[in-house]
């Protein structure tokens, strides 16, 4: 092997190292941002791509401005006391970068007590639509990350309500929900289509239906 052989060997090693390198920067920097809206390195939020994830949500907007006026939702530091009522304990699994969508059908001004925590932290957006108004008005009262939360909820209005959960990790994360008070049915939104849970200790049931929707996309709302 002559000299010139030798001496390219290491640079070919070094430009393909640089190249993986690069690559690698370019994933954390331009494409999770994206894609997921995990911005470690600031610059999906210097450059607006975390928007893409995470765009401006109107919902939120509206929510925020009902709780302004109205007690909605009752968070706590600890599990609150059962409503009276129909009462519901559900587990699930999300995979990897898996989402689901549970919502309870509830009257206007019924109390639901709910808990829920997951084995690892989640996204999620609590929201609700309302049968009169459709997905047009619905309202999102928090969107962020958590392991548990807890607290009462006073439904606003007549319709859905309830979470979307999106795991953003690479491990598999196990969700288990509590909840009591006044809802009347449940109903899960997955990739699979819709689902409907009844419950016990159901009375007065209520029927109706959010015109316009569906299972909420990954990173539409969730932060």
């Amino acid at each position: 092997m002559s000299e010139l052989q030798t001496a390219r060997r290491p640079r070919k090693s070094l430009l393909i190292g640089g190249a993986l390198v690069a690559l690698a920067a370019g994933v954390v920097m331009f494409v999770l941002p994206a894609e997921t809206g995990w911005d470690p390195t600031g610059v999906g939020a210097a450059t607006g791509l975390i928007k893409i994830a995470n765009p401006d949500n109107p919902e939120l907007e509206r929510g925020l401005a009902r709780m302004e006026r109205q007690e909605v939702l009752l968070l706590s530091d600890t599990a609150p006391a059962a409503e009276p009522g129909a009462s519901d304990e559900w587990e699930y699994e999300l995979a990897p970068y898996d989402s689901i969508e549970f919502k309870y059908t509830i009257p206007e001004g019924a109390r639901v007590a709910f808990r829920w925590e997951g084995s690892a932290p989640l996204n999620y957006d609590m929201h609700s639509h309302p049968f009169q108004g459709g997905t047009e008005l619905t309202e999102s009262f928090s969107v962020s990350e958590a392991q548990v939360m807890q607290g009462v909820y006073i439904a606003p209005f007549t319709g859905i309500h309830g979470w979307f959960w999106q795991n953003r990790s690479t491990d598999t994360v196990t969700l288990r929900l509590e909840a009591s008070g006044g809802m009347t049915t449940s109903t899960l939104f997955t990739s699979g289509g819709e689902f409907e849970r009844p419950l016990e200790g159901v009375e007065n049931a209520v029927e109706g239906a959010a015109a316009g929707h569906e299972m909420q996309a990954p990173g539409q709302n969730a932060e």
